[in-house]
């Protein structure tokens, strides 16, 4: 274990990581937001989504350095008086594991085919590859919040769980075209090559060659792509929620937050839609930033 780490720590990779402001800073913003979300009833001062706790005579309290505000609630509560800090902590764990979830939903599926269509060839690489296209040829936004509306106009009642798995696998149908098309490039080069001919000398069979040979060679483009999708993820789950149609309204994501906050932004109280908005932005520039390094960093051209 300790020469894997010091093997990692002297690469390529981690010693441009260490070279590059911008990615540690993206790193260190993603881990801050990680963390809280993950130990969200650790590290929140309220737990906004207990009623028994929620006092209305709370409700549209400014920051804690305005005039009106307080140290019990440092960012101000909303229009039922939760405490906006610990709405955006509860409210971002939702939003990335919406937006986590739905990225390896995409990637399995995605890369999947993808490995299918390039290396088979013939009449499924042209169904996959149409099929594709045809997804593509509409907007990603409107195809989840076509899947999500019929889901919640199927399910009306659906348990919270219900209501998720729909709006991961809307997100996911999605966002599996872009590893399809990208897995399926590479395979087609990678096909060719010695090594899977020599594999397929020897006998091995055709799913074997694509798990042990193929799939480890075709997966740094996969790596870049899903770290960017992570955000797309996100967004898109937040559009969702903004527009009615995403998180249920009893676990609100930051989308969800931004829509109720959007009712009181021209009365006076920005703070309620203000710092949701700024985390989801945070969330989003970091992953993208990480993204963007890590595709920097694994081009060979750019070493």
């Amino acid at each position: 274990m300790k020469q894997t780490l010091l093997r990692w720590y002297d690469s390529d990779v981690a010693h441009s990581f260490r070279t590059s402001p911008v990615a540690m800073l993206a790193a260190a913003i993603a881990l801050v937001c990680v963390v809280c979300a993950l130990f969200a009833g650790w590290v929140a001062p309220h737990n906004p989504f207990d009623l028994a706790t929620l006092e209305l005579g709370d409700a549209r309290l400014p920051p804690a350095w305005q005039e009106g505000g307080g140290s019990k609630y440092l960012l101000g509560t909303d229009d039922q008086g939760r405490d906006i800090l610990s709405a955006l902590i509860y409210g971002a764990r939702i939003s990335l594991i919406v937006g986590l979830a739905s990225v390896l939903l995409s990637v399995v599926v995605g890369v999947g085919l993808g490995l299918w269509a390039g290396f088979q060839g013939g009449w499924v690489d042209a169904v996959l590859m149409r099929l594709c296209d045809v997804m593509l040829s509409f907007p990603a936004i409107l195809i989840a919040l076509l899947i999500a509306g019929v889901g919640r106009a199927v399910f009306p009642n659906a348990p919270e769980s219900l209501a998720f798995g729909v709006l991961i696998l809307s997100i996911s149908l999605t966002g599996w075209v872009q590893y399809a098309r990208t897995v399926r490039g590479s395979t087609l080069v990678e096909r060719n090559k010695e090594y899977v001919q020599a594999a397929r000398v020897t006998g091995v069979g055709p799913l074997s060659i694509m798990r042990r040979h193929v799939l480890p060679n075709v997966l740094g483009p996969v790596m870049v792509l899903a770290t960017i999708q992570v955000a797309t993820a996100i967004i898109t789950e937040a559009t969702l929620s903004f527009l009615g149609v995403g998180a249920p309204p009893t676990s609100p994501s930051l989308g969800t937050l931004i829509r109720i906050g959007n009712d009181y932004l021209f009365s006076g109280e920005w703070w309620i839609t203000v710092f949701p908005g700024v985390m989801l932005v945070l969330i989003a520039l970091s992953v993208n930033l990480l993204g963007d390094w890590l595709r920097d960093a694994l081009n060979p051209r750019l070493r």
